[in-house]
């Protein structure tokens, strides 16, 4: 992935970005967890996670190809300005950068949500990074890129989506290793993990600048639902 100055692009309007899904809700989880955002789902991601929430955006998906100009304007009709860009996997999206970078432009607040495999050195330190630690339970541990963890900053996010104690233990070695000085969520799988096991290991470990959070758009609705 090479950043949008790198990029060489004669007509915007040409480029078409695969879109599952368009939304208005609320951030379920983050630093933004609460507040309403317009999410764009994206087609397509490079890793297969055992306990995926999204498959219908992974695997077949059914989606619309949509242009910049398109894109940019059902964004503005909604009149937020919080934009969560999410999949799927965002970063493997051809010209991702041009559109974060058109929406940094017209002064939208920027969450990337990715799953620690692609490289976020380019990303803009406009954005707000959340980006996923895949723990051994999900099956793609080996695909992560240790190194971006170098990249978070204060207000980026470095979440481990954690389903048993083995998840815990490699978070907690992750954590110890590489010191993140960025924001750091424990999240359980959903159905998998009970929340005060989470807590219970992090006070016992002494992880104390970490936070667990619960997925909250999945205690309002259905965690089935679509589109929230």
């Amino acid at each position: 992935m090479v950043s949008l100055s790198a990029q060489t692009i004669k007509n915007e309007n040409t480029i078409k970005f695969n879109v599952v899904e368009k939304f208005v809700s609320i951030e379920g989880e983050g630093i933004r967890s609460g507040y309403p955002a317009v999410f764009v789902r994206f087609a397509g991601c490079n890793l297969s996670c055992s306990w995926c929430d999204t498959k219908y955006a992974n695997e077949n998906p059914e989606y619309e190809e949509i242009d910049v100009d398109n894109l940019m304007n059902f964004i503005a009709s909604t009149e937020i300005k919080r934009v969560t860009l999410t999949g799927g996997e965002p970063l493997i999206q051809p010209y991702i950068y041009l559109l974060i970078d058109r929406l940094i432009r017209e002064g939208f607040e920027v969450n990337v949500e990715t799953n620690g495999s692609v490289s976020i050195k380019n990303l803009p330190r406009d954005v707000i990074i959340t980006m996923d630690y895949k723990c051994p339970s999900s099956g793609m541990e080996d695909r992560m890129i240790v190194d971006n963890i170098n990249f978070l900053g204060k207000k980026d996010v470095l979440k481990f989506v954690v389903g048993t104690f083995e998840d815990l233990k490699s978070a907690e070695r992750i954590i110890k290793t590489f010191k993140p000085r960025c924001n750091i969520f424990f999240s359980p799988v959903f159905g998998m993990i009970k929340p005060a096991e989470i807590v219970k290991f992090l006070i016992e470990n002494k992880l104390f600048d970490t936070r667990v959070q619960l997925q909250i758009h999945k205690i309002i609705w259905s965690d089935k639902i679509k589109g929230v």
